[in-house]
Formats: structure tokens, C-alpha cells, sequence
């Protein structure tokens, strides 16, 4: 949420979904990023009836055929564990020289218009390298290892105001906000 919001700005008011009283883990059982935030929008807007948007995000690594992909933060385990998720994936590529990897957003954006709910879909990619050891600190998650193409640092390393610039998230959300700022 904190991410978002930096991003946009004042541009549009969000509510969190502790903001609405909502404290449920909403489930991820799909199979792609799309799939979940749809699960995930669909499931606020049933329970809530509000217009609402989610968003599913990942890694996804070419020569591990897009893995880790929607497994991304239970990537080493169900821990949500970054550490632990980072060995495994630097282990993983330690000897492979193909490194080439994306951050992917989808957000689902669910709106009712005259009592029929349209559903919207805005993706955002980040294309950048693995690199083979940890540097920075800012960030969360794989930000540490992921050079984003046309840098010479990491996310971690770039910190939120550049990164929030560049990210998927930001490219997501960037649609989005055009997309809202049309109706």
C-alpha cells in the first residue's frame, strides 16, 4: 500500500484493507498473476461491495521457465522469508550464466457502473539481471539481487524514489491512474 501510494500520489484516495475493517489472508489459488488479482479484487468487492483493485506481482526468471513467478514470496517455503528465498534462487543460478529476469504487476481493477461490475486488467514488466550477490538495503523482497536494465545498481540499492519511477509496480499502477483519470 505504502508503495502505491507514493506512487500516486494524491491523485486518487485508496483505503487499505485494514481502512474497510477487512483482516482476512484472501487466498492465491490461481495459476498466474492475473488470476490472483482477480481472486483477490473479486473477493473484496463480494464481501465489501465496493469498487475496488488488487494486484498479483512476481519474479520470473527466463532460464528457470519463469520461476519463481506467483510462488515468489513463498519462493523457499511458506514463510514469506526474503533471506531464504534469495539463497535459494542465488543457489539455483549459481551456475548458470543466463540471469535474465523480469518483475512483473498485474492489477485488477474492479468497477461498478450501473449496477454491472466491469473488470479492467494493467500489467506492468521491469526487465533486469540477476546479479550473483546481495547489495543494498532499501526495498523488499528480491530488490536486493535485481539490476533493472539500463542500471548499474539494484533495487536496493536505488532506493523508493527511483525505483517507484521505474518498477512494475509503477508501470501497473501508471496505467491505472490513466485509466481512472478518464471516467
Amino acid at each position: 500500500m505504502e508503495e502505491i501510494r507514493q506512487i500516486l500520489g494524491n491523485k486518487i484516495e485508496i483505503l487499505s484493507l485494514s481502512d474497510i475493517g477487512c483482516d482476512v489472508d484472501i487466498p492465491e489459488t490461481a495459476d498466474t498473476f492475473e488470476g490472483n488479482a482477480l481472486l483477490k479484487a473479486r473477493y473484496i468487492y463480494d464481501h465489501y461491495h465496493m469498487s475496488c483493485f488488487a494486484d498479483d506481482s512476481g519474479l520470473e526468471v527466463d532460464v528457470l521457465n519463469g520461476a519463481p513467478g506467483i510462488y515468489s514470496a513463498r519462493y523457499a517455503g511458506k514463510a514469506h522469508d526474503s533471506e531464504a528465498n534469495m539463497t535459494k534462487l542465488l543457489a539455483e543460478l549459481e551456475e548458470k550464466n543466463n540471469r535474465h529476469a523480469r518483475f512483473r504487476t498485474v492489477i485488477a481493477l474492479l468497477l461498478e457502473n450501473d449496477g454491472v461490475v466491469e473488470e479492467h486488467l494493467f500489467e506492468g514488466i521491469v526487465n533486469g539481471t540477476i546479479i550473483r550477490e546481495r547489495r543494498g538495503t532499501a526495498g523488499f523482497g528480491y530488490d536486493p539481487i535485481f539490476q533493472p536494465e539500463g542500471y548499474e545498481s539494484t533495487f536496493a540499492e536505488l532506493g523508493a524514489e527511483i525505483k517507484n519511477k521505474i518498477s512494475h509496480r509503477a508501470k501497473a499502477v501508471e496505467k491505472l491512474a490513466a485509466f481512472m483519470e478518464k471516467l
